[in-house]
């Protein structure tokens, strides 16, 4: 953990959450200035490498736009306890998600799932075979997110000499019951936005042309001449994540 919040001037709660098998699970809400008004929260799902203390870049803007933030750390990560295994991950996400719909401060408000990478693809599985979770959501992004894991490890490792000979035998290694090209379309009819970087490295942007080929409407591409997930390092990026959670604001939580 390399900071925290308070390091760029915002005020959080450090939140802990039971997971299944004793598993700690440790996030960050970020909190709207006292006195703003509050546009809505974000639920953030980085992706496969670092902790939400190296991620916190990519959303420490958004209170000053007006949105709070929940960022987890799955199993494994950061200061969350347990073991990284993929179906255990996926229900970790799934802890976050009810605390986030049921946190008094998210009542009454829009609500956005935002994923990168590897978050991204588990999210969007998650969204997409979830009808409950789904239909809880203002709208969905997705950010650099990749079509299948037999896909985006044979990439990986078709990049280097040492791995070139094995990237099939990874391929064959790889899960194919959780991957988001199987469930991209059900994400509809909440809205979807799919952002890649034009020059993405470590998840080509062909994957977000297939995703978004399979999705139904309504949905929307942001692509950027960039690499894996520098989105939000521009502030033009920033600006049409903003305006295009704007348009969709309905509202599918409320205080009990």
């Amino acid at each position: 953990m390399v900071r925290t919040p308070a390091d760029v001037e915002l005020s959080y709660d450090d939140v802990y959450l039971d997971s299944t098998g004793g598993t700690k699970l440790n996030g960050w809400f970020l909190a709207v200035d006292e006195g703003k008004e509050v546009k809505g929260t974000v639920y953030f799902l980085h992706g496969n490498a670092q902790n939400i203390s190296q991620h916190l870049a990519s959303v420490y803007w958004l209170p000053e736009q007006g949105y709070q933030v929940f960022l987890l750390d799955y199993r494994g990560y950061g200061k969350s306890t347990g073991t990284p295994l993929l179906s255990d991950v996926l229900t970790d996400i799934n802890v976050g998600f009810e605390y986030i719909v049921n946190h008094p401060g998210t009542q009454n408000k829009p609500l956005y799932i935002l994923g990168q990478s590897l978050g991204a693809s588990m999210s969007g599985f998650l969204v997409g075979s979830q009808p409950k979770m789904r239909d809880k959501l203002s709208a969905v992004i997705l950010d650099s997110a990749f079509s299948s894991y037999a896909d985006a490890s044979q990439h990986v490792a078709s990049q280097s000499w040492v791995t070139w000979l094995i990237q099939y035998p990874v391929v064959w290694s790889m899960p194919d019951d959780f991957d988001l090209i199987d469930v991209v379309d059900k994400i509809s009819p909440t809205p979807l936005l799919i952002i890649h970087g034009k020059q993405d490295r470590i998840i080509p942007y062909q994957h977000s042309q297939i995703l978004l080929a399979k999705a139904k409407q309504p949905k929307a591409l942001l692509s950027y001449n960039g690499d894996h997930i520098s989105t939000f390092s521009d502030v033009g990026n920033q600006q049409l994540l903003v305006e295009f959670m704007q348009r969709y604001q309905k509202v599918k939580i409320s205080s009990k």
